[in-house]
């Protein structure tokens, strides 16, 4: 008895032979598609959750040297709580005239409602000499701004770790926390800095 063989005009015409394949420009819609996805998403993360930032001054040595690289986490200061003492801040620079950086980096000294002076050398804050290991000894020196100085309503009072140098809240007073972009969190170049800062 003959058996008759049927074949689908599908395998008949070798379609569908390979399922992997794909048509060349559905291919290069796919891939475009994908691009522009991760590009967005890149975007997205950098303008609201993570943004690397290069460290323009060394105003913050030894706690971070120029030209270090960190990245900045956004998230907390937009939608958790405001800045805390002691915390390193990336902000707008105050007065673009005068340094031409587009960002500064310090460290939160004082919040709003404390009292900030300067006498002796040191730091006081609300009455009470500011324990600074991260200076390793400088002296503090006073700037243009009169002091003492009570931090107005929703600023902080900003000073750099690498207080010989650095030009901060002691000269262009205490800034607004809607100018502040975000928390320096972490240091990933070069290798030896790599780690978590304070």
């Amino acid at each position: 008895m003959m058996r008759r063989r049927f074949v689908s005009s599908d395998a008949a015409q070798g379609k569908g032979s390979d399922p992997q394949s794909v048509s060349g420009p559905r291919w290069l819609l796919e891939t475009s598609f994908l691009v522009v996805l991760a590009f967005a998403l890149a975007q997205g993360t950098r303008a609201f959750a993570i943004q690397p930032f290069v460290v323009p001054t060394g105003s913050m040595v030894p706690t971070i040297e120029r030209r270090n690289r960190l990245l900045v986490e956004k998230v907390t200061y937009r939608f958790v709580r405001p800045p805390r003492q002691g915390e390193i801040v990336v902000f707008d620079n105050p007065d673009p005239t005068v340094r031409k950086e587009k960002f500064f980096i310090k460290r939160v000294i004082a919040t709003e409602g404390q009292i900030v002076d300067i006498r002796d050398g040191r730091v006081w804050v609300d009455g009470v000499a500011l324990d600074e290991p991260y200076i390793h000894g400088a002296v503090t020196d006073l700037g243009d701004v009169s002091m003492p100085v009570t931090v107005p309503a929703g600023e902080v009072w900003l000073m750099g770790d690498n207080r010989p140098i650095s030009g901060d809240s002691r000269g262009f007073g205490p800034q607004p926390i809607s100018k502040i972009r975000g928390r320096a969190v972490w240091t990933y170049w070069p290798p030896k800095e790599f780690g978590e800062l304070n």
